[in-house]
Formats: structure tokens, sequence, C-alpha cells
């Protein structure tokens, strides 16, 4: 059986207001999938440049991953954006060290 680490996270545009919250099996590929959306209007992270990795979560059962993501989406943009501080208070731009771009 082949194990999948899943993944909860967020990415933000350059000015940092705007976030999105996302799961996925392949942080890096979908890392690359929202700079490659970046600007192009169908998709909510193309349209607001959102590409940059300020926060992410592993988890092994994709039910737990898919529970958090719905938790955070629930949070009010403070209580999310103290999340993001708490661990990247510099809310630098993580995306190298998932080995994205």
């Amino acid at each position: 059986m082949k194990y999948l680490n899943y993944c909860v996270y967020i990415v933000t545009n350059p000015k940092k207001t705007v976030l999105y919250i996302g799961v996925t099996n392949g942080l890096v590929r979908r890392l690359d999938e929202h700079l490659n959306n970046a600007g192009r209007p169908h998709t909510f992270a193309g349209r607001y440049w959102c590409h940059l990795l300020v926060h992410w979560e592993l988890f092994a059962n994709v039910q737990q991953a898919i529970a958090r993501e719905k938790e955070l989406k629930g949070w009010s943009r403070t209580k999310k954006d103290a999340l993001v501080t708490a661990q990247n208070p510099e809310w630098r731009e993580l995306n190298q060290e998932v080995g994205g771009f």
C-alpha cells in the first residue's frame, strides 16, 4: 500500500491581502499549479495572484486533512492571520522550503 501525506496549506498574494486555503497530496505540484495560474481569472487563486506559501500542515489521513481545511476556511481572517503569524511571524514565502520554485 502506498503511503501518502496530505497537506493543508495557505498561500497568499504578494501584498498578503488575500488568503487561499487548500488541501493536496502533492504540495510542490500544487504550488507550481498556483504559480502557473497567477493572474488568470478562471481560478480564485489565479485571479488574486495567490501563489506564495506561508503555512502548511501535514496529515497522514485524507479525512483529517479535509476536516482541517474546512475548519480553517470557517475561521475569521484575524484567526487565520494569527495561525500564520504563530508559525511564520514574518510571513516569509516558504515555497523553496518545500521544494517549490
